[in-house]
């Protein structure tokens, strides 16, 4: 019987299968929600396959943070700021878009970074370093694009670009988890409403 050798695109394959059923999982259920026997019936797999590519949970756990939502939120964040050379016009169209979700029921869950940090930031140390990790790149990238906009005569020169930019990335996550607990769509509303409100106060006049 000849044995098939894994190529280096099916091992990729395979891993990636892992790690979005295991962030589809956390998502819905929180880290320490996670089922290993939800994500084997998920991506088809045996348990011996799985803890060939993870150890443990807390390795998958550690890598569902690095590679998955890092990912998505360096890639979500960059991608609205590069559309246009107005980062508070961007900012506006993500926290829209977030809506969006909200009431599509994409995000019906809340965000999934701010649920982790609720959840795990006090519990375990490499999930608290992941998280700031991620928080702390977020902040950076948008600061960086309010510094742009104040060269450019767009922002206010008498803001504090890294303290704003924290500030955004405060309020979304708040409005975010204060949704996913009302679950009103009305509140989420108003709320990113006057998140934008506070934005268009930051144009220079």
């Amino acid at each position: 019987m000849n044995s098939v050798i894994p190529t280096e695109a099916t091992v990729e394959s395979t891993r990636e299968r892992i790690l979005q059923a295991a962030h589809e999982e956390m998502y819905e259920h929180g880290y320490q929600g996670l089922r290993i026997d939800a994500v084997l019936k998920k991506t088809q797999l045996a348990k011996g396959a799985l803890y060939h590519y993870f150890p443990n949970k807390l390795a998958l756990g550690y890598a569902v943070l690095d590679e998955v939502i890092m990912a998505y939120f360096q890639q979500n964040w960059s991608e609205f700021l590069a559309e246009s050379n107005d980062p508070l016009k961007a900012a506006k169209d993500f926290f829209n878009k977030k809506y969006a979700d909200i009431v599509s029921g994409e995000c019906f869950n809340g965000c999934p970074l701010t649920n982790l940090v609720q959840e795990m930031s006090t519990l375990d140390e490499g999930f608290h370093q992941r998280l700031q990790a991620v928080m702390k790149s977020i902040v950076e990238v948008v600061a960086a694009a309010l510094y742009q906009g104040q060269r450019d005569g767009i922002v206010r020169e008498n803001i504090n670009a890294q303290k704003t930019s924290a500030f955004l990335l405060s309020s979304y996550q708040g409005i975010m988890g204060v949704a996913k607990c009302m679950q009103s769509m009305e509140l989420a509303q108003e709320l990113f409403g006057s998140l934008c409100e506070y934005v268009d106060s930051l144009y220079a006049q």
